[in-house]
């Protein structure tokens, strides 16, 4: 194996194994789920609640996310007034909520979807080759 490689696979087991040292208890995001399972349910809204319609509610709610922002400049945007930053809650949550519908109705662990993806790019993106830099993987 090359060392490259080898190198890659070490950076992916570590990023592994923090993540799962300091990852949300399953139980909080399972709380939320069942959470949000009942306040569905209890307006018969689960029927709507389709993957194609929770992916097109997610993405709203993410372009939404964008609205405190636009035309702020990247220091105003790292400093955010009170009433800014309870918009960015608020759509925040949004976001989450759908994501976590989005991912019961699929049948996806997202916990452990998180930490797959977070493994994929430490091979994809190491150190040595990527610190400080913008560029994306296939342009290297």
């Amino acid at each position: 194996m090359p060392a490259a490689e080898v190198m890659h696979r070490r950076q992916g087991t570590r990023y592994a194994q923090a993540f799962a040292a300091k990852s949300m208890p399953m139980s909080e995001l399972i709380k939320v789920r069942d959470e949000l399972r009942a306040f569905a349910a209890e307006r018969d809204w689960d029927q709507f609640h389709s993957p194609k319609n929770l992916a097109s509610a997610l993405a709203v709610e993410a372009a939404e996310l964008l609205e405190p922002f636009q035309w702020l400049t990247e220091d105003q945007s790292r400093n955010l007034t009170e009433k800014q930053l309870a918009a960015v809650k608020n759509e925040l949550a949004d976001v989450q909520i759908y994501l976590i519908r989005l991912a019961d109705k699929l049948g996806v662990d997202l916990l452990q979807a998180v930490h797959d993806k977070i493994v994929r790019n430490a091979e994809k993106y190491p150190v040595s080759e990527f610190k400080g830099s913008a560029r994306k993987y296939s342009e290297t």
